[in-house]
């Protein structure tokens, strides 16, 4: 049975489009200061099925929410933005099917499942966490960024990425070059040498 309090809060939620939140949202919009009783508050909240855990790091989502799995993956860990190969495919550069959702991070290389679904996320140093933009709520890389972001990765050896079957067309030239020099990377620009641009 949902409780009005309860009943409250999710409607909060809803008339706020508030669709992700953590127990630091939930006890601001609750006004519930105790730590043992918000969590009480958000076990109610799930066994009612207004909300559902997404990790046991105090993550939730609406659970009647249509939810991007691009959101999802920066809410998970922050901070972060989609890039290599979500994003290439997102982009129509990469024209194979992605399954694991890729992302960048400035905290350490990790991989989460949620739903049946892989998050994975590639640590990469804060000087190079740039080139992203907000978009339907979530942080995505540029098409140029992450497209260097790849070679980047392709260059140490973590990914695989046939630079030979990108399709490349609606790429901005000057801004990918723009990119180029910021990234400052002799292996990223040998291998852009070798694009088919």
């Amino acid at each position: 049975m949902k409780s009005s309090s309860t009943l409250k809060l999710y409607l909060s939620l809803q008339q706020n489009n508030i669709k992700l939140f953590d127990y630091q949202l939930l006890k601001k919009l609750s006004g519930i200061k105790n730590n043992n009783s918000l969590y009480k508050f958000a076990s109610r909240m799930q066994e009612a099925g207004l909300i559902k855990s997404l990790n046991k790091a105090g993550k939730f989502a609406l659970t009647d929410a249509l939810i991007n799995e691009f959101e999802i993956a920066n809410f998970l860990y922050e901070p972060s933005y989609i890039s290599l190969e979500s994003a290439l495919s997102h982009y129509g550069i990469l024209s194979q099917f992605v399954y694991t959702i890729t992302s960048l991070s400035t905290k350490q290389t990790r991989k989460l499942v949620l739903d049946g679904k892989e998050y994975s996320y590639s640590s990469i140093n804060k000087d190079l966490f740039w080139g992203y933009t907000k978009s339907n709520n979530y942080l995505i890389a540029l098409p140029e960024k992450a497209l260097l972001d790849s070679l980047y990765f392709v260059s140490k050896g973590i990914i695989n990425l046939d630079i030979n079957n990108l399709d490349l067309s609606d790429i901005d030239l000057k801004k990918l070059q723009l990119f180029l020099r910021k990234f400052d990377n002799n292996a990223v620009e040998h291998l852009f040498n070798k694009l088919k641009i």
